[in-house]
């Protein structure tokens, strides 16, 4: 019997690539280069400022000039953090059917908890969360499932009784050496490398409506 579900924040639960984008344009603009095409941007989004500052200058972390680039780029994210960022079409509707059924919801992520409470305060889901969990909470982050294992604590439930919903391969080893339900979210920032069929996930779902499927739940129609 499944009493929670737990989803990855950036390319699960909500889209935050739009404003990461324009944060990593306005940096290579202010630095003189040719701002990047939205869909060259958005795959690489899950995993961080480290990884965009190199997609976006071609640049290791030991050049001079990464640490202020990545501090700029998060800068100007954290200034505009909920501008242009939403839900996922579908997830607020999942969402009421989760609380319809009693069962809890929350986030944990690899995004540091100054962008993290921000950002969920500022979408309006901060007191809704049974539990947000970033990547700075515990000592250790995903792939290691020590965020998994604190978010159940907090809300008093067994791995084996969640689903761990995640659009990185690490959030499906995470949720797997936690001992909880896995389920790919393909709608995310899958990049045209990844193999998603050979990350070990229970199931991959196209649809937030699909996680109501999975767990046989009455849902609400979802536009």
């Amino acid at each position: 019997m499944i009493k929670a579900v737990l989803f990855d924040l950036d390319g699960t639960f909500a889209d935050t690539a739009p404003d990461l984008a324009a944060a990593l344009n306005q940096v290579l603009t202010e630095e003189g280069h040719t701002p990047l095409a939205y869909d060259i941007i958005r795959p690489v989004v899950s995993h961080g400022g480290v990884a965009l500052i190199r997609l976006g200058f071609n640049l290791d972390e030991q050049h001079i000039d990464f640490e202020r680039l990545k501090n700029r780029l998060l800068t100007i994210y954290e200034n505009n953090i909920s501008t242009l960022t939403t839900l996922f079409d579908g997830m607020d509707s999942l969402l009421d059917t989760l609380e319809e059924n009693n069962i809890v919801w929350g986030i944990v992520t690899n995004k540091p908890a100054w962008l993290t409470n921000p950002l969920m305060q500022q979408m309006g889901y901060s007191d809704k969360a049974a539990t947000i969990v970033s990547g700075d909470t515990t000592a250790q982050r995903k792939p290691h499932p020590e965020p998994l294992f604190y978010a159940c604590r907090e809300m008093a439930c067994e791995a084996s009784d969640c689903i761990y919903v995640g659009d990185a391969e690490r959030d499906i080893i995470a949720g797997n050496r936690a001992g909880m339900k896995t389920l790919t979210a393909l709608f995310g920032y899958i990049e045209k490398d990844d193999i998603p069929e050979q990350w070990g996930a229970d199931a991959m779902i196209q649809h937030p409506q699909e996680i109501a499927d999975y767990l046989e739940l009455p849902s609400k129609t979802l536009s």
